[in-house]
């Protein structure tokens, strides 16, 4: 069994850290340079950097941030946000990212997510997805969470997977935040249904059960947190040996 891999992400607005609820009411959460340092030293297997406002404030990933970051870690380093092509990519992979995360692009421009592929290899193409139930269906949302493209979660993951992503970031708009735990039921649905790895993101709170059961009774390969992380409730040298404890393969 492949080592499951725990990973902090920093959602960016305006050269800050910060960290919501449900997508909604951002809060400071640090500085991206500090904490991906931090992070890295206390045993990181990746980091995320998301430009959470790119898209809708209609510019690029913001590249001299991407660099000062990239100086400070050592571990895999995926960077999403505000990416419209193939030049964005390529830019972005010379700034020091790892991995690029395309999410509303993906939608909007599906072959971008092809080209990618052939160009740079499917390990570098993470296709990033924000989901929410709704009347029992999970549906697609891009532009930061604010609207519905009406494609189910399964259908695009299905679609995805075929135009040659490397890796699903799905995150759970329902408990995003929440710290009520991860979303079990779409994590579960993706992760078995698919041929490439699924990332777990949304609602990790300070408490390690949360990551045990998500490793548990899905096909996870990695989770992904954020404020737990940030504001040091559950640091990931603890969080590591209570997956250890439990069965759990980690690095």
């Amino acid at each position: 069994m492949l080592a499951k891999r725990i990973i902090p992400c920093l959602d960016v607005k305006n050269g800050q850290t910060v960290k919501g609820v449900n997508f909604e009411n951002l809060k400071y959460a640090g500085n991206p340079v500090e904490l991906a340092k931090k992070y890295s030293e206390e045993g990181a297997d990746e980091l995320v950097f998301l430009d959470i406002t790119a898209t809708n404030e209609g510019r690029k990933t913001t590249l001299n941030m991407v660099e000062k970051v990239a100086e400070q870690v050592f571990i895999p380093f995926t960077v999403g946000g505000g990416i419209n092509s193939i030049e964005d990519i390529h830019n972005l992979l010379l700034a020091g990212a790892d991995k690029i995360s395309l999410n509303s692009a993906a939608v909007l421009k599906p072959e971008l997510i092809e080209k990618a592929a052939n160009r740079f290899g499917s390990q570098c193409v993470i296709v990033a997805v924000d989901s929410q139930k709704i009347d029992g269906d999970f549906f697609v949302f891009i532009n930061a969470g604010k609207k519905n493209t009406g494609i189910k979660v399964y259908d695009w993951l299905k679609k995805v997977e075929k135009l040659g992503a490397g890796e699903i970031l799905l995150t759970s708009m329902n408990t995003d935040g929440t710290q009520n735990g991860f979303d079990l039921e779409i994590t579960k649905l993706a992760s078995e249904n698919l041929n490439i790895p699924v990332i777990a993101s949304g609602g990790a709170g300070a408490n390690p059960q949360h990551f045990i059961d998500v490793f548990k009774y899905s096909n996870a390969d990695a989770a992904l947190a954020a404020s737990i992380f940030h504001y040091g409730t559950l640091p990931i040298p603890q969080l590591k040996n209570a997956l250890k404890c439990n069965g759990i393969i980690v690095r």
